[in-house]
């Protein structure tokens, strides 16, 4: 089989409660790391680069496992998405890295991002950590509620992402469609972003 080059990333990553590790439709996580947790099951780890959103499943048991969260399932207004954008821009302009696409939602996050010499998970990590540090010094924080003394806020994420690596110009288009019209899934209008290069 010939070696191809991934050219681009479609990468996804969620807001904290959003999807379980161990949700009924399957996840991509390989354990269960939360005490709460563990009693609705061990990791539902599924090999399949597609959504699996729309498979059948225990609503109910996925719900009560949400209600057993330490804290709250996250979900970003407005204002909050808009600062989570401008902390992907400035972690875009530190980083070098050329967003093709994005969509901020409340519960989650889509980008297409061209290769870089740095792995899809460490950009990831640098997104988050940007749009978290603007969270925090515009008081926009969903979990500030829960801040220790010492001043730590758990984070409003999901430990990892999910990276979906683009082989193709068709593939890349194609993920850029389907990021640019994710708003209007859930009824919002198309997102435009000044950090975002046309392909």
């Amino acid at each position: 089989m010939l070696n191809r080059r991934i050219l681009a990333y479609h990468a996804v990553f969620t807001a904290y409660g959003f999807w379980l590790p161990n949700d009924p439709r399957g996840s991509w996580s390989d354990y269960v790391g939360s005490w709460e947790l563990v009693r609705f099951g061990k990791a539902t780890k599924v090999a399949t680069r597609r959504s699996v959103a729309a498979v059948p499943h225990d609503d109910q048991k996925r719900q009560a496992a949400k209600r057993a969260l330490k804290y709250e399932p996250v979900k970003f207004t407005g204002q909050q998405c808009k600062t989570i954008g401008d902390g992907f821009r400035r972690a875009a302009g530190e980083g070098g890295y050329v967003i093709h696409a994005c969509s901020i939602l409340p519960t989650h996050v889509h980008l297409v991002i061209q290769r870089h010499e740095r792995d899809a998970e460490r950009i990831i990590g640098h997104l988050k950590s940007r749009a978290t540090q603007g969270l925090k010094s515009e008081n926009l924080h969903p979990l500030a509620k829960f801040a220790t003394e010492d001043g730590a806020i758990p984070t409003p994420w999901t430990k990892k992402g999910w990276p979906v690596f683009l082989y193709t110009t068709a593939e890349i288009r194609r993920a850029i469609r389907y990021v640019e019209n994710n708003p209007l899934k859930e009824g919002k209008r198309m997102q435009k972003w000044t950090f975002v290069v046309p392909f």
